[in-house]
């Protein structure tokens, strides 16, 4: 990946580079070089193999590797056909599948959408409903924590204490 990477930027061809978290962190450790025709989406996800480190954190270990102003996001899991997305300042915008609720962290069954007055935001745990699965309908109740915007976008804040560690990634192991 890494020549793949150096060649395309000597020929200044455009590359995308998908990763979830740790690997890209585990890459720009190893392989510190400036790339000015790459983008970087991280999916996001330690999966316990490395320090849990805040997003804004991980955008800029990954823009002074490698030289970039902005990082993408992408926002999604297994069980989902539906994904978010971010350009560079931490607010998702789900697909017009996708529709992100909020829930209260200490009931599950508090569940609105609506903001409260004179708020631009609702703060809870992300519940997601998927439409662009063929023949079903995901409900899926996670245990990351965002604020909800009026205009449907959202920002992922961190996981709920003690959560279960979660993702594809783990599936192999």
């Amino acid at each position: 990946m890494q020549k793949t990477l150096q060649s395309n930027e000597a020929k200044g061809r455009h590359s995308l580079l998908i990763g979830v978290t740790y690997a890209l962190l585990d890459f720009a450790e190893q392989f510190f070089m400036p790339l000015k025709h790459t983008t970087i989406m991280e999916t996001g996800g330690m999966k316990g193999r490395r320090e849990e480190l805040t997003r804004a954190e991980v955008h800029n270990i990954l823009k002074q590797s490698f030289g970039l102003s902005q990082i993408h996001s992408e926002y999604g899991m297994t069980e989902l056909l539906s994904q978010a997305y971010s350009k560079n300042n931490g607010i998702f915008y789900p697909s017009n599948t996708m529709k992100v609720l909020i829930r209260a962290e200490d009931d599950p069954f508090d569940v609105n959408n609506h903001l409260p007055e004179k708020k631009s935001f609702r703060t809870g745990a992300i519940n997601i409903i998927d439409l662009a699965n063929l023949y079903s309908c995901a409900f899926i109740a996670t245990d990351d924590m965002a604020k909800l915007y009026a205009d449907g976008s959202f920002e992922v804040l961190g996981r709920l204490d003690n959560s279960d560690i979660r993702g594809c990634s783990l599936m192999a192991l």
